[in-house]
């Protein structure tokens, strides 16, 4: 069975745009848990455009599912999340100005970096995901590192899927191949919906996880957020 992770940042950017505290960004972390889903998602970024570091807190204290919060490793990240100790951190390779995240890790030029966070976050019990491109050579290199998991960027898969599903699935194949070799468990992310969910889920064997914010916080708008979880739920 594969866990819905739901990325609440959406949320915190439409608060963000009017201030004040509209939508509720602490109270959404709890609803969507009511609301079904397995775990909860934030990545908070350096200029707090859309999670702030005291959402960041606020969320841990509600959070009766799985926490797991992505971001770029650096130094204040670092410290953030082993203050914190989420269930899990994700681990992406983000600049400082990108909107979303846009690419994977190249796990064997950054092994030394990488290897090195990743033991910092496992001596304290946290488990850790690299976010990666479906690349055999870039998924061995996240075991390399030491990572208990890999995220899957999907961005690719999701772009191909409306005219050719079968070739849009099959580096992701190779990939998740490789990891289950290597003993890494799944996760995967970004640009995931309602249309395109099931058929990744159902063809990639042993996805743990995925994690959705934008697509299903917008599909949310239109039918209720406890209704799209349940719609996402009945997917996986």
């Amino acid at each position: 069975m594969t866990n819905l992770s739901v990325n609440i940042n959406k949320i915190a950017t439409l608060r963000n745009a009017r201030g004040g505290n509209m939508p509720n960004v602490v109270q959404a972390a709890i609803d969507c848990q009511r609301f079904g889903a397995d775990g909860i998602t934030i990545h908070p970024r350096p200029d707090e455009r859309h999670i702030t570091n005291r959402d960041v807190y606020e969320i841990k204290e509600v959070i009766n599912t799985e926490f797991n919060i992505e971001g770029y490793p650096s130094e204040k990240f670092v410290k953030m999340v082993l203050d914190v100790k989420p269930e899990q951190v994700t681990l992406v390779p983000d600049a400082i100005d990108v909107i979303t995240s846009n690419n994977g890790w190249n796990t064997i030029e950054n092994q030394t970096f990488l290897t090195e966070i990743i033991g910092e976050f496992k001596n304290n019990n946290i488990r850790t995901s690299i976010f990666v491109n479906p690349q055999g050579e870039m998924v061995e290199g996240a075991k390399n590192c030491g990572s208990d998991r890999v995220e899957l960027y999907t961005e690719s898969y999701a772009n191909m899927f409306e005219t050719d599903r079968s070739q849009a699935i099959k580096s992701y194949l190779k990939a998740a191949e490789i990891a289950n070799k290597c003993n890494l468990e799944i996760n995967a992310g970004h640009d995931l919906n309602l249309q395109n969910l099931s058929f990744f889920v159902k063809t990639i064997a042993n996805v743990s996880e995925v994690s959705i914010g934008h697509a299903l916080i917008s599909d949310a708008i239109y039918l209720g957020l406890e209704n799209t979880i349940q719609m996402y739920k009945r997917l996986l």
